[in-house]
């Protein structure tokens, strides 16, 4: 197993509402030429959690701190304008809440941050506050 200093919260930028799956953005991210799906991840809007890329591998989630992260993402992210928008239904934030204490669990010393949290990231990625929401998360 790779070393992993942070668990990565990403959104998947796709409208509230519009429900999609790890099928689907491996779909998406193979048509870019990536080797899998980016994310080992995927938050469904009843809260079922998708598997992608094992974590065993290196991920595609944040340029530069792949080798050592793990991607955890939600489906939705923006508004009918495509504006980012928190857009998580109770049943994400429940899922979210359990995959990332199991995570932080599994990998003691990682850090949880929102995807907008890292140098030089100009997203809004996950539209919410991750690091300030999840930072009480203890094992």
């Amino acid at each position: 197993m790779r070393r992993i200093d942070y668990i990565v919260v990403h959104c998947s930028a796709t409208k509230e509402g519009k429900d999609f799956g790890v099928d689907d953005f491996r779909k998406w991210h193979k048509r870019k030429g990536w080797s899998d799906v980016g994310y080992h991840y995927v938050v469904r809007l009843d809260g079922t959690i998708e598997y992608g890329r094992p974590i065993e591998k290196i991920g595609a989630g944040v340029r530069g701190y792949n080798y050592n992260s793990i991607h955890v993402c939600y489906t939705g992210g923006v508004d009918e304008n495509i504006k980012p928008k928190d857009t998580r239904t109770k049943e994400q934030k429940e899922s979210l809440f359990y995959l990332l204490t199991d995570l932080k669990r599994r990998f003691p010393n990682a850090e949880i941050l929102g995807h907008r949290d890292f140098e030089g990231v100009k997203k809004a990625c996950p539209s919410f506050d991750a690091k300030g929401e999840y930072h009480n998360i203890l094992i």
